[in-house]
């Protein structure tokens, strides 16, 4: 998930050096709610694992 949030914001980063600020706009607003979509998840995961007990895995 967190390669698709830094897609979407390489794409608003070509899209606003070629001037397409509405493109641009709205593929950095796309790319932050799944940047925090991915957080929220990562954080649920994180207190799952530290209630059942069990360390990360390596």
């Amino acid at each position: 998930m967190l390669s698709w949030a830094l897609t979407f914001f390489i794409i608003a980063v070509i899209a606003a050096v070629f001037g397409f600020s509405g493109i641009a706009a709205g593929a950095a607003s796309i790319a932050k709610i799944i940047f925090f979509i991915f957080l929220v998840l990562f954080v649920i995961s994180l207190i799952a694992n530290a209630v059942r007990g069990r360390g990360p895995r390596i």
